[in-house]
């Protein structure tokens, strides 16, 4: 995606209804040994990094729950949008971890230092409509009946996106990137 000049705007969505992304699988990761746990880590690290440094706006079209790595992965990207009904949270402490993909850095420039606190201490599950409230999501829609709303209000941001010219929203992108790391 990063070299294909076709691509201007990517939506990042579930194809399981009711979840976006529930986040690392747990009994898999207590079958690995510390040095498998550090290499699974880095590599989803990695991975959130690259989401994030993608040439274009991208969009995380939240319809369902998004936990731990899931709601990090949903941070990673540019904006999000929420279902009203949609669960998220960085639950790690409620299972004795700690968020290793970067959302105990991206969290806070999102929300606060304070409130990113609290969520993750508490390991709180949020939804739509109180995400919206505090800076999480751009947009909290009502869920519909397909149970793809937060996908298609996505879809409308991205072709309010499109008709600009790719060279200054990709500048405005890393403008605003570079910007938050002075």
């Amino acid at each position: 995606l990063r070299f294909d000049e076709k691509v201007r705007v990517v939506v990042f969505k579930s194809q399981v209804k009711g979840v976006f992304c529930a986040g690392a699988d747990l009994k898999e990761r207590a079958n690995m040994d510390d040095a498998e746990v550090g290499l699974f880590v880095r590599r989803l690290r990695n991975l959130m990094d690259e989401i994030a440094a993608l040439p274009v706006p991208t969009i995380a079209a939240i319809d369902g729950y998004a936990l731990g790595g899931g709601l990090e992965l949903a941070l990673a990207c540019d904006l999000r949008v929420a279902a009203s009904s949609a669960k998220m949270g960085l639950i790690e402490t409620t299972r004795g971890l700690l968020p290793g993909a970067g959302g105990t850095q991206r969290l806070p420039r999102c929300v606060g230092i304070g409130l990113a606190k609290e969520l993750i201490f508490t390991g709180r599950q949020i939804d739509g409509q109180e995400a919206l409230s505090m800076g999480l999501v751009n947009h909290s829609v009502p869920q519909n009946s397909e149970g793809d709303a937060a996908y298609q209000r996505a879809l409308t941001l991205a072709k309010e996106i499109l008709p600009q010219a790719p060279f200054a929203v990709k500048m405005g992108k890393l403008a605003i990137n570079r910007g938050m790391e002075v």
